[in-house]
């Protein structure tokens, strides 16, 4: 649907949205009919997920790490998108994770900061203007669990997201004032793909890996509870919201 249709009523932008929770968070802020911007590092996983939608939608293409990429991104932004009024920071990976600190090379662990830690500090960045520009509106970080609980065999994964939960109660503080809330999310393990990732693209060895787990939660779940989150009276702030499946204690 081009935006011309759309009401000029609510815009989020959402990065990860070509698969697992950042595309569960599209699906369900489209029934809402938000009008969305789609960001992700590939075009064609973006393009799908827009192509089910029966909402104006723009597909962005971007890599977090690209500082300069990502310098660039409000300026690419339609005017039939901006103000932005939500941004959800869902991008993320773990790709080598799961082994020992000294088992990976060091440039592995900075691309897991890279990704889930600085790349969100710059996206949020450079788009903080334009949300105080229209008038505030809500930014939600998806965390983890892990930050909260440090597990073994996941030193950067678990930085990133303790880095994450301490720059999202920074940024509430600060951002207050222009009437921004920012509300973290932080799911305990969820079966999306992004163990599949994490094992360079071992779909077997990411199913044994859920399935072992008592149980897990979708990325619906998790996409249900950013609605909830986001839907709360403007003085009401969910600062951080945990899910856990249950038997994970």
């Amino acid at each position: 649907m081009s935006a011309d249709a759309a009401d000029h009523g609510r815009t989020a932008l959402v990065t990860g949205a070509g698969s697992g929770i950042g595309a569960a968070i599209v699906r369900a802020l489209a029934g809402g009919g938000w009008r969305i911007v789609l960001c992700g590092r590939s075009r064609a996983r973006l393009d799908a997920v827009a192509a089910t939608l029966a909402v104006p939608t723009h597909v962005l293409p971007v890599d977090l790490t690209d500082a300069a990429a990502v310098a660039t991104l409000p300026g690419a932004l339609p005017a039939a998108f901006r103000p932005l009024s939500l941004l959800v920071n869902c991008a993320g990976h773990d790709v080598g994770g799961r082994r020992a600190f000294e088992d990976a090379a060091a440039e592995a662990w900075a691309g897991i900061l890279e990704a889930n830690l600085v790349g969100l500090v710059r996206l949020t960045h450079a788009l903080v203007a334009d949300m105080i520009g229209g008038g505030g509106g809500d930014i939600v970080n998806i965390g983890s669990l892990s930050a909260l609980r440090p597990a073994p065999r996941m030193a950067a994964y678990v930085a990133s997201k303790a880095g994450v939960h301490a720059f999202s109660d920074v940024l509430r503080a600060d951002l207050d004032r222009h009437g921004i809330r920012v509300i973290e999310v932080m799911p305990g393990l969820t079966r999306t793909d992004f163990a599949q990732t994490r094992l360079h693209g071992d779909a077997e060895s990411a199913r044994q890996f859920y399935d072992r787990a008592p149980a897990t939660l979708t990325a619906d779940d998790v996409a249900q509870a950013v609605i909830y989150a986001i839907g709360q009276p403007r003085h009401v702030v969910i600062a951080q919201l945990v899910l856990m499946p249950s038997g994970q204690w």
